[in-house]
């Protein structure tokens, strides 16, 4: 059976498919990536189709100090509709050169719903954050109106009859757990498959004894999170019965009582921490979670406050104000969050029996009628 996986060129949305394709592949399947190149190529291994130029529409373009809707509404008519329009043709070429049986859509590239549909092709949405299955416009039928609106105008321009873009009438991979998200309030078929995360590597050497308390914005977010990773640095300098890592992509903080990194083997690390400070990025939340240790969520943009609030919801952490979080604050949040460890452990069990890529391969090999 032949696979193709339609993503945008964003390692968030690609690292849940990779471990997907992996498995498929040593099942002896056909998988090929599909997206705007050369920018996809940087992030899969494999066969890449080539499908529209992300560069004029890069999420890293949006204003940082956009928030709320405006943060929503750049979202949708700067990067979401104009990227789907500009990869159309490209994964259209795409199906016709390899034939696929089942396209994979990840739920930023749109243009893999429109064209796997325009030919008649299953296809399953690959949900690589959960928060769109819990509605989080439903209570907001004007903007929900908006958005029906703009996915109106792409299946008009594209020739598709076909419902919400977003999700698959045939298979909706959900990489998350219900004891995380909760129950989906979408009609499409949801598989909750768990996180597909890399195997730890890396090494790590920690300086003591002491619990490790992990803060990590996530490489994308350098900019706007210098002041809270400052105020995190002035947080752990005052907690000397625990041993800071910050990790600071600019490299520009200095401190002589806490850890800094540009970098680190998140998974490796994680693994040896007490309590990990995030923006609550799907990836990072679920690799915390993965290892059973309870977050400080400080969220900054889009989806990250719905994951937030899962994360307190599921009794696995808390939450600080991102813009307004002093040193104090943070303070008083890492000493509070040990309190969660059994929260984070439930849902590092649920994460474990889920079934991760493994699991998502068996229902996409059942989606292509095996």
């Amino acid at each position: 059976m032949r696979f193709l996986l339609v993503v945008p060129p964003l390692a968030g949305h690609v690292a849940p498919l990779r471990g997907v394709a992996a498995e498929l592949a040593s099942r002896g399947h056909s998988v090929a990536w599909c997206g705007p190149a050369p920018e996809l190529s940087t992030l899969v291994s494999g066969r890449v189709f080539p499908a529209g130029d992300s560069g004029p529409f890069s999420p890293a373009l949006r204003p940082p100090e956009l928030r709320g809707f405006a943060a929503l509404k750049y979202l949708w008519e700067s990067y979401l509709v104009p990227l789907a329009d500009a990869m159309v043709p490209g994964v259209a070429s795409a199906v016709a050169s390899f034939e696929p049986d089942v396209v994979v859509v990840d739920q930023q590239a749109m243009a893999g719903a429109l064209a796997a549909a325009r030919c008649g092709l299953p296809w399953a949405t690959s949900a690589s954050t959960s928060t769109e299955l819990a509605d989080p416009l439903g209570a907001l039928p004007k903007i929900a109106s908006w958005v029906d609106e703009l996915q109106a105008g792409l299946r008009a321009r594209h020739g598709v009859l076909l419902g919400d873009l977003r999700f698959s009438p045939h298979l909706v991979l959900a990489f998350t757990t219900r004891a995380l998200a909760g129950p989906s309030r979408q009609a499409a078929p949801v598989a909750y498959v768990g996180p597909t995360l890399p195997a730890a590597s890396g090494e790590w050497s920690l300086g003591d004894d002491r619990p490790l308390v992990v803060v990590t914005l996530g490489t994308s977010n350098a900019s706007a999170g210098a002041r809270f990773l400052a105020e995190s640095v002035d947080a752990l300098a005052g907690m000397p019965a625990v041993q800071g890592l910050v990790v600071d992509p600019s490299g520009r903080l200095i401190s002589e009582r806490v850890g800094l990194a540009r970098r680190i083997p998140q998974v490796a690390v994680f693994a040896r921490a007490s309590v990990v400070v995030c923006h609550g990025g799907h990836n990072t939340v679920c690799e915390a979670l993965a290892a059973g240790v309870p977050l400080v969520v400080a969220p900054i943009r889009d989806d990250q406050s719905m994951l937030a609030q899962q994360v307190v919801t599921a009794s696995a952490g808390v939450r600080v104000r991102f813009d307004r979080a002093k040193a104090a604050d943070i303070r008083n949040a890492i000493e509070s969050a040990g309190a969660f460890r059994p929260g984070a452990i439930r849902i590092r069990e649920s994460f474990a029996v889920a079934g991760g890529a493994k699991e998502a391969a068996t229902h996409l090999e059942s989606l292509a009628g095996l």
